[in-house]
């Protein structure tokens, strides 16, 4: 049998709370059916974030039930899917047992009971992002052994493995931590949640072990392997990744990385101002989502409408910082844009993408208070 291992689609994700990424994510949807259909994979392992946010917006929604539709409906291929860090675990297992008979089977929250589903001499067991305090409550019994998040993960593997039958291939779907995986600059949970770190030999039994939560796609053993994610959300390291999904042949344990097309290349491109406004770049780049480090002068309004009319996707540039000569500031073009404009609604937005959520009414009268104290002091300037 063969399966498509994919993970962390961040249906909804947008650049720094404004650009859609919509049509990206419709293409890569299409490039992961188009990939199914012609592996004849058997079914898809998918490991965790499908929504960007645990309230998906109605456009991730959307992309989630077009996905969903054309690959149990269209291609006839069950999902085998878990809740990430980022999905609301208790909303994306609304009607889960419906949806297993169009061949959707949805791992929400831990259960007592490992959550099994066969599909011939392959048992795929589902694993939905768990904590401690989780384990704790749904094995009370074990509460005071959980004394970090190996121990919760070793306690809830050990009751998967003792599930084990003989003469079964036994897959387990995950979203974890593992030490010594690498991450990425949109790894944005993983990089303040190193505590949730857990070492990879508690994933010991398993013949395949599909991950997610890392959006670099790495293998960390023969058996345990990140897909990533299908598509770059982030400049940095994730320029250089080739993004893919995975293929397991489970007849013989091999593995097959199958690159995934991207719609728009992401690339940055350092010069001086006058260099990155002439330079003959190929149409990819042109075309593609750009982040252009300027290194002799401060970037404004009117420097990135002429860099925006050379570079269409222009998204982030850095330049010096317009009071500090020596010092460099990084800004998306998208809150350049917004820089004449509402500061609430900035705040607000600033909020939605780096904290995930709105600001409340506290944090709101503390930026109140901070606007009001900048005006006074410009105005005594």
């Amino acid at each position: 049998m063969k399966f498509l291992h994919t993970s962390d689609w961040h249906l909804g994700m947008t650049w720094r709370g404004g650009i859609s990424y919509r049509k990206d994510q419709e293409f890569m949807i299409r490039q992961i059916c188009r990939i199914a259909a012609e592996e004849q994979v058997d079914g898809i392992l998918l490991a965790g974030d499908i929504f960007d946010k645990s309230i998906a917006s109605q456009e991730a929604l959307e992309l989630y039930d077009e996905a969903m539709t054309e690959i149990c409906n269209g291609l006839r291929i069950p999902v085998y899917l878990i809740a990430g860090n980022h999905d609301g675990a208790q909303r994306i297992a609304q009607c889960s047992a419906l949806l297993e008979k169009s061949g959707l089977y949805i791992a929400g929250a831990l259960t007592g009971k490992p959550q099994k589903v066969r599909n011939g001499d392959v048992d795929i067991y589902l694993l939905p992002w768990i904590s401690t305090d989780k384990v704790r409550s749904v094995f009370p019994e074990q509460a005071e052994k959980v004394l970090s998040m190996e121990d919760a993960y070793r306690i809830v593997l050990d009751r998967y493995r003792v599930d084990f039958t003989p003469g079964q291939k036994n897959i387990l779907v995950a979203h974890a931590f593992i030490v010594n995986a690498q991450t990425s600059e949109s790894d944005r949970a993983a990089e303040v949640g190193r505590a949730t770190m857990v070492s990879a030999s508690v994933f010991e039994g398993f013949d395949y072990v599909a991950l997610g939560h890392l959006h670099g796609p790495q293998q960390i053993s023969e058996r345990i392997r990140y897909s990533g994610t299908p598509m770059a959300y982030s400049f940095g390291k994730e320029e250089k990744q080739e993004k893919s999904v995975t293929v397991l042949d489970t007849d013989t344990m091999q593995q097959k990385t199958v690159s995934m097309p991207q719609l728009h290349k992401r690339v940055t491109l350092t010069g001086n101002f006058d260099e990155l406004l002439e330079a003959a770049y190929e149409e990819e780049i042109l075309q593609g989502y750009v982040r252009l480090d300027v290194t002799d002068r401060y970037v404004g309004m009117e420097s990135v409408a002429l860099l925006r009319e050379r570079y269409s996707n222009l998204l982030e540039v850095t330049g010096r910082d317009f009071e500090r000569e020596d010092a460099r500031i990084t800004m998306s073009v998208d809150e350049l844009e917004q820089a004449d404009k509402d500061p609430d609604k900035i705040f607000t937005r600033y909020c939605e993408d780096i904290l995930e959520q709105e600001p409340d009414t506290h944090l709101k009268a503390l930026f109140d208070k901070a606007c009001r104290s900048y005006e006074k002091e410009a105005e005594s300037r």
